[in-house]
């Protein structure tokens, strides 16, 4: 059903029957602008593959106009220092994200992460409730105006990363069903129904969704692609999704990078295919933000109890992951596998991120739950040998907690995630459906500029000195409390997490956080870069 000129003419025509459950009809007089739906059994969908969604999920579909770039001088993401952000909070839409480029930029940060843009019900959602993987949020600007970002966002030397959700769609405004299995019948998610990859009819499915990795490629020009919770990707295909998306999305662009969110602690996904690989570019890993957070925090409650010891974090420095085929209290079995000799750039670690953050009842940030002891954590892992990501706020000390909001206008579903987060949280909770749990969200931009300037200065020195990925790091444990990282035969990164005395003779290259310019000495809680005398 097409309607033109503001829904003043509507022009009905049936669409002829292919093969494979494809129907199709050609249009001549179709222009950008033209609102559509597809008609099923005498009612009204809008299109699986919309490009936009201007009355949201349930209503009409819009024909899109190109797009003039001008991004030519943009050769891609070389040395990936990532900032992830969630466009609602950060800046209000596309458009307030691209104010504040300059002001990444001048962080230093060489590409951003924006959590799912694909359109969810509502005006706010953390991006994972989305249900049309091709349309762009209505809400934070639709597809010109996420160009635009893409756009001016290369012409300032950034990179954009796209966070991607093939798990799974959200609960409301799913009409896939009505279009074909779309759906496993086997397998479940907590979080919606999960993609078919491997049932009957999935080759179809599978296209659907390898497609959309490509489109995002090559029609919004971005570097590369967060694939959400790979772990609830289920496929028992000889040829794994994952690597058909990687293949597809090579063949697009061959620098464009891919990761994978995975708790699997499984290397697989980033090995070789000649490894029996699906030679994805990187995982996240957990367990650095585990072992981390435990240790500053003292945290010991859900999978904080496999966490809290030092000599923790020194392997998740040295080794990524800490479960890498030993036991688990918390999930009561053996977990994980060696990472073996693969490099650091095969593996993103954080501090904090918006699962790890927004999870929390409370949303608070490692700030406001240590303090100055969160000024450790970006010593360790922006001076890492791994690919570091800032969330957004922490590199000015944001106090504002960002929490887990939502805007369903179905009465059944706003029941049911109520219901939810009371049995998960308990009776005191932020209602998702508040505005004001949005609002409280917001960053406030209240920038202490010390701790900006510390986060500037530790990403020059990522870039300047410590600007490979190689994981030949040596590190030891001082006392019960100090991890001292050896890079490059002479810099020290020192981190210590009670008072200790350090008998290592070296001197400060950049501002410390509660260290001593020069060692040896006493040193309370904090961290610093040395240079060995």
């Amino acid at each position: 059903v097409l309607y033109k000129d503001g829904e003043r003419k509507v022009i009905k025509m049936e669409l002829e029957d292919e093969e494979r459950g494809y129907f199709s009809v050609e249009v001549d007089n179709a222009k950008p602008g033209d609102m559509y739906t597809y008609m099923i059994g005498g009612k009204e969908y809008p299109d699986p593959a919309s490009r936009f969604q201007p009355e949201g999920v349930h209503g009409k579909s819009q024909i899109i106009g190109d797009f003039s770039w001008d991004d030519y001088n943009w050769k891609g993401i070389d040395f990936p220092i990532i900032y992830e952000l969630h466009v609602g909070t950060f800046g209000g839409d596309f458009e307030g994200v691209k104010r504040k480029l300059d002001y990444l930029k001048e962080l230093g940060v060489t590409a951003i992460e924006l959590m799912p843009v694909h359109q969810f019900a509502g005006n706010r959602n953390w991006g994972y409730d989305g249900v049309l993987l091709y349309a762009v949020q209505n809400s934070y600007g639709g597809p010109q105006k996420l160009k635009e970002l893409v756009n001016e966002a290369h012409k300032k030397g950034l990179g954009v990363i796209l966070d991607v959700v093939y798990n799974h769609v959200g609960p409301e405004g799913d009409y896939l069903s009505v279009f074909g299995p779309y759906f496993s019948t086997r397998y479940k998610t907590p979080w919606g129904p999960i993609f078919n990859f491997d049932e009957a009819y999935s080759d179809e499915v599978r296209h659907y969704v390898v497609q959309n990795a490509v489109y995002w490629i090559k029609e919004y020009h971005v570097d590369g692609l967060r694939l959400d919770a790979v772990h609830s990707i289920f496929d028992n295909s000889p040829k794994h999704i994952l690597e058909e998306i990687r293949d597809a999305v090579k063949e697009a662009n061959p620098k464009a990078l891919l990761i994978a969110e995975s708790d699997l602690n499984d290397p697989r996904i980033i090995l070789p295919k000649d490894k029996c690989g699906y030679c994805i570019d990187a995982q996240w890993s957990d367990d650095f933000h585990h072992s981390l957070h435990a240790l500053l925090t003292g945290e010991r409650d859900s999978y904080y109890a496999d966490f809290g010891e030092i000599t923790q974090l020194a392997k998740a420095i040295k080794d990524v992951f800490v479960y890498d085929g030993v036991y688990s209290k918390f999930r009561k079995k053996t977990h994980g596998r060696q990472v073996g000799n693969l490099p650091g750039n095969k593996f993103v670690v954080y501090a904090q991120n918006h699962d790890q953050v927004g999870n929390r009842k409370d949303g608070k940030r490692l700030i406001s739950l240590v303090g100055e002891k969160a000024l450790i954590a970006p010593f360790l892992y922006i001076l890492s040998p791994y690919i570091p990501m800032i969330f957004m706020g922490e590199e000015y000390g944001e106090t504002n907690p960002f929490l887990f909001f939502t805007d369903f206008s179905d009465p059944e579903i706003i029941k049911g995630l109520r219901e939810g987060r009371k049995r998960e949280l308990g009776e005191y909770y932020y209602d998702p459906q508040d505005y004001s749990t949005f609002e409280k969200s917001k960053l406030s931009w209240k920038l202490d500029e010390r701790i900006l300037s510390l986060y500037k200065e530790l990403i020059r020195l990522r870039k300047e000195l410590f600007n490979d990925f190689s994981r030949n790091v040596d590190v030891k444990i001082e006392g019960k409390a100090c991890i001292i990282i050896r890079r490059k035969e002479k810099y020290l990164v020192i981190a210590c997490f009670s008072k200790t005395h350090l008998d290592l003779k070296a001197k400060s290259i950049i501002t410390t956080v509660g260290m001593p310019s020069s060692l040896p000495g006493e040193v309370s809680v904090g961290a610093g870069v040395y240079e060995e005398l």
